[in-house]
């Protein structure tokens, strides 16, 4: 039994109290808010035992044993370290951090304090996912990824009526890319690898932060120059408009395509032959449950790093927004603060 605190409030929050519970061994017994009325609201809400407004007092709890982060992406780092600092495992919602210099710090006091440390990104654990990563072999050489996650913002409204919702907020690291443009790009890094080109472009709103945007990211390979037998993997996202979300990768003996780049529904091959080849497997309908299992097991074998979402690839990933997000102007106060 793993005794876990959560930090944030909102719908993730609830999502993966839902999820976790498929998981017999975890076990809620706090929860940590900066005010004490919504902490208690929560608690109330969910049955959990212990409230907390003081970080330092969550963390030298010895009623905890881990911790789900899900506070605004610029509270990840200085809540984690705090955490790791104080002996507590901890998985911390995507993205992991602002940037690069934060996770290496995150890092640095996971390796310290011989502790288990992991980025909740969930699709790299969904069944579904697992059918592509196997069938890729059989696309032949690869030359297109092709994926998005267009989704309105639920907040834009409120946007709109000159209000300045967090999903907007510069301050608090949130924006289009960052919040589910990272779906379709984690996918292109764990399956390709890191590119040797990236071009970003995105609408920037009068907030600072990105509405919507496009990644490009070439795979040329050196030996070859720019006679372009490489791959090339496009990734939009928005949260200005809604989308299909439908995800292509094409090879030279067919393609693979799926629905939604966080749920990974209709999953199909298709060969140039003609055939086609159903590859959809049953998942949870919380699809945050294999993660969180993923994690436990993690803590119970005395695992610090992740196999799947390693500390490589979230820095690999992180690099990648860090660039297209200096291509498009996007700047977080923690960028600023990191130079």
């Amino acid at each position: 039994m793993t005794n876990f605190a959560v930090i944030g409030t909102s719908k993730i929050t609830d999502a993966f109290i839902e999820a976790a519970k498929q998981d017999p061994r975890f076990n809620l017994v706090a929860v940590y808010s900066r005010h004490q009325t919504t902490a208690q609201a929560f608690a109330d809400k969910h049955n959990i035992e212990h409230c907390f407004t003081d970080l330092a007092l969550l963390a030298s709890s010895n009623l905890i044993d881990a911790v789900y982060v899900a506070s605004p992406n610029s509270f990840h780092a200085q809540q984690s370290i705090t955490l790791l600092n104080a002996g507590k495992h901890v998985l911390c919602e995507k993205p992991v951090a602002i940037n690069g210099i934060e996770l290496s710090q995150m890092i640095a006091a996971a390796k310290a304090n011989n502790v288990t440390f992991m980025e909740a990104m969930l699709v790299t654990f969904l069944p579904n996912y697992q059918q592509i990563k196997e069938s890729v072999k059989a696309l032949g050489k690869i030359r297109k990824y092709s994926a998005s996650f267009c989704q309105l913002s639920s907040r834009y409204p409120a946007y709109l009526r000159g209000e300045n919702p967090n999903t907007f907020n510069l301050n608090f690291g949130n924006g289009a890319l960052m919040d589910i443009g990272i779906y379709p790009l984690y996918l292109a890094i764990d399956l390709f690898g890191l590119p040797t080109g990236i071009t970003g472009q995105c609408c920037k709103l009068p907030t600072g932060v990105d509405g919507y945007g496009d990644v490009l990211l070439n795979y040329i390979s050196p030996e070859k120059g720019d006679d372009q037998e490489g791959l090339q993997a496009h990734i939009s996202y928005s949260k200005l408009s809604n989308g299909s979300n439908v995800c292509e990768i094409q090879g030279e003996k067919g393609y693979l395509m799926w629905q939604h780049s966080s749920l990974f529904n209709e999953v199909s091959l298709h060969l140039n032959d003609g055939s086609c080849q159903t590859l959809t497997l049953e998942q949870t309908d919380n699809r945050m449950t294999y993660e969180l299992s993923h994690f436990i097991d993690l803590v119970e074998s005395g695992q610090g790093e992740s196999s799947v979402n390693s500390w490589q690839l979230s820095q690999q990933v992180l690099s990648v927004i860090e660039q297209a997000r200096k291509q498009q102007g996007i700047i977080y106060p923690a960028d600023q603060a990191a130079n």
